[in-house]
């Protein structure tokens, strides 16, 4: 049974007055930050987090989460073309940036690529699917650099699962969002990629279609002074 089916099985067991709890499904990068924001809303939030193309279509399928939080634009705008999202309630919550990483302690050169050897590969979200893996082929495609690496790429099911492959030490270099290598202290940053290089990083949130007011109110929360300090001290920034 998966997670979703299991988390919805338990709501519905719940008595009606324990019910006014939120169901979020949010981009697997948000987990830190986003667990320690939800402490300080006035009511219980139950989050599934993974990558948001996975999110977006478990959604499409049914799913009954109340709030969607994305990666990027096109997962959002995918489930807005679907008409799941409530009307008006879609707005661009937060930024973040790419970085080069290594595994801690490691040295790595200026240009950070050249620290893979025959044989290793490149950690990064799935290109085709995962947001920060598109973002990451995109900057890759910039510097000229996809087309040697592209058969290289150790393509992960999620952001954090790339992280996990140079923290573990089964990659020697990755592109992840700086909000990931920040909280993880098994790898380090070795170069950061300039923002010009690929689409604005966006992460877009939305009630969806018949979500109670509670959603609405979580929003706005999530875009308070209070909500954004926690964001702000794991490296997220303003769109």
């Amino acid at each position: 049974m998966s997670r979703v089916v299991v988390l919805f099985v338990l709501l519905c067991a719940l008595p009606a007055a324990a019910q006014e709890r939120l169901l979020v499904f949010a981009a697997a990068s948000l987990k830190n930050a986003l667990d320690e924001a939800n402490a300080g809303f006035g009511a219980p939030c139950v989050v599934s987090y993974g990558a948001s193309s996975t999110l977006a279509r478990q959604i499409e399928a049914g799913a009954p989460a109340q709030v969607f939080i994305s990666a990027d634009e096109e997962w959002m705008d995918y489930l807005a073309k679907k008409g799941l999202l409530a009307a008006g309630t879609r707005r661009a919550l937060l930024g973040n940036r790419l970085v080069w990483i290594v595994p801690a302690g490691r040295e790595a050169p200026g240009e950070p690529w050249r620290a893979l050897g025959p044989r290793d590969r490149l950690a990064i979200g799935d290109p085709q699917h995962v947001p920060a893996g598109k973002y990451a082929r995109a900057a890759l495609e910039r510097m000229g650099l996809w087309q040697s690496l592209a058969g290289r790429v150790a393509g992960a099911e999620n952001v954090r699962a790339a992280l996990a492959l140079v923290a573990r030490g089964e990659s020697p270099l990755g592109i992840v969002y700086q909000t990931d290598a920040r909280d993880e202290p098994r790898v380090a940053i070795a170069a950061r990629i300039d923002p010009r290089l690929h689409p604005p990083i966006v992460y877009p949130a939305a009630a969806l279609r018949g979500a109670a007011p509670l959603a609405l109110r979580y929003l706005d929360y999530l875009a308070s002074p209070q909500a954004m300090a926690h964001f702000a001290r794991h490296g997220f920034t303003r769109p």
